[in-house]
Parts: C-alpha cells; structure tokens; sequence
C-alpha cells in the first residue's frame, strides 16, 4: 500500500505539472483509501503536500513579477487566519461520533463527504469551458468597485480558509475567479497570486496541527518527495501535451471520484 500510494502522489505531481493545478485534490482519497489514513490525518498531510506543491510552484511565477502582494494582503489574512482557527480550535473539537436530527455518523463520514462535494465542485470548473462573456465581464466589473466588492473579497477569503482547514484542500477553483473578478488580476497574475495563497493557508494550517496530532515524519517527506519530482517532470514535458485537452479529461476523471467517494461514504 505505501509502494502504491507513492506511484499515486508521483502522478499526482505529473498532473500538477502538465496541467498547472487540480491534482492535489487527490492527495487526501488517496491517503485515505490507498494509504489507509484516517480522514483527519489525511487532511492534515495534505496540508502539508498542498503547502509545499504550491510554494516550490509560486516561485516561478514569483520571479516573473506575476504574483499581487496588494491582492494577497486583501485576500490571505482572513483566508490564513480563518485556516489556523480551524485547524488549531475546530477540528480537535468535533467528537469522532456526531447526531444530527437523528443521524449517526463519524467525524470521518463527515470530512469525506464534503471533500466529496469539494471533489465534483472542482471537476465541473475543470470540464466546464469559459466562453468569453463581455456584459457579465462589465458587471462584475461595477460590482468590484462599489463598496461590496472588498467585504466579499475578505467574505470568500474566509469561505477557502475554512475549507482549506476542513479538508486539506487548497481551494483554487474558487481564488482564482475571486481575484479575476473582483481584484481585476490578469489570468497569469491570479494564478500565480492562488499558489501563494494556497502555499500560505496550507502550511499555516498544518502548522495549526502541530502538537495536536502524532505526525509520521518520514512518511509525510517521502510521499512530498514523490509530489515534487512529479512536478518537477510533468513541467518539463508539458509542452508536448495541450493542458486545453488534458484539463477537461482530467475534469471528468476528478469527476468519477469524487462520485465514488460520495457513494462509499453514503450508501455502502
């Protein structure tokens, strides 16, 4: 299982290299059902991988100039300490068995299945084709600027540090057509603006559960390693492949597990 689980993380980095985002959405299934982690220590590694994925991807476009430090002081300090709050105050205080309305399921259960939702959240945005819209473009356009605009900006900061803390997730999907919109970055700029928010709310988070929780360091480095080095070679071969072409079938892969995850944690 462990041999097996490191192969799934190498190829998981070949995604995040060939396609620039998404793979790591992965990390915390594979955890979980390859690797046979609980729910709560899956996210917590994941953390980790995702903190440090994004950080070693951050820098390239950190040396091109394209990362908005105006946009990431807006967006980061509610995200981050969102993040932290979670990691360090909320999830050690969930009790492993939860009743609501008279339903009884783990804590598990419950991570896995937002993650879950997370999971097909994503996949849509991946399979889902932008067409060029220029009126919604102008509205989303006046509502930046009027007095809404930075409260939402701090408002959905707060929404992807709790889900970065809950599920180990970094949640670019949701920053990128955040900074787009309503901080007006270019495509290039928000992607690279996401990896180091993602970086930031990550490590943060994990470092919220240092202390809290018993951490295999080897483990954590060795399966980091195997990320990095998949990274490392999906970037130098993506020119051969059309991340256009690989994005949306890898959308519909994403897709197919976040549906298996929801049906093993409900019905079977």
């Amino acid at each position: 299982m462990i041999v097996l689980g490191c192969i799934a993380f190498l190829i998981i980095g070949l995604i995040l290299g060939l396609i620039g985002g998404g793979g790591s959405i992965l990390g915390v299934p594979v955890l979980v059902y390859v690797m046979r982690y609980s729910a709560n220590d899956a996210t917590t590694y994941s953390l980790f991988i995702v903190g440090l994925t994004s950080l070693i991807g951050s820098v390239a476009y950190l040396k091109k100039g394209e990362i908005s430090i105006e946009a990431l002081l807006q967006f980061a300090i509610a995200s981050l300490t969102t993040v932290f709050c979670v990691r360090k105050y909320l999830m050690p205080a969930i009790p492993d068995m939860l009743h609501i309305y008279e339903l009884d399921f783990t804590k598990h259960i419950l991570i896995m299945v937002l993650f879950s939702v997370l999971i097909l959240l994503s996949s849509i945005s991946m399979i889902r084709k932008k067409k060029y819209d220029r009126i919604r473009e102008i509205k989303w356009d006046e509502f930046s600027k009027s007095p809404i605009g930075i409260p939402f900006v701090i408002m959905m900061g707060i929404v992807v540090g709790f889900i970065t803390g809950f599920v180990g997730a970094g949640g670019g999907f949701i920053i990128v057509p955040v900074l787009m919109f309503f901080l007006r970055l270019h495509f290039k700029k928000a992607i690279g603006t996401s990896l180091s928010i993602i970086a930031l709310n990550s490590l943060i988070g994990f470092a919220g559960n240092i202390g809290q929780q018993a951490i295999d360091w080897q483990m954590l480095l060795i399966i980091s390693f195997m990320c990095i080095l998949g990274i490392l070679t999906g970037s130098r071969i993506a020119h051969f492949f059309s991340s256009q072409k690989l994005k949306p079938a890898f959308g519909w892969f994403t897709l197919i597990v976040g549906i298996l995850v929801l049906v093993k944690e409900t019905v079977l």
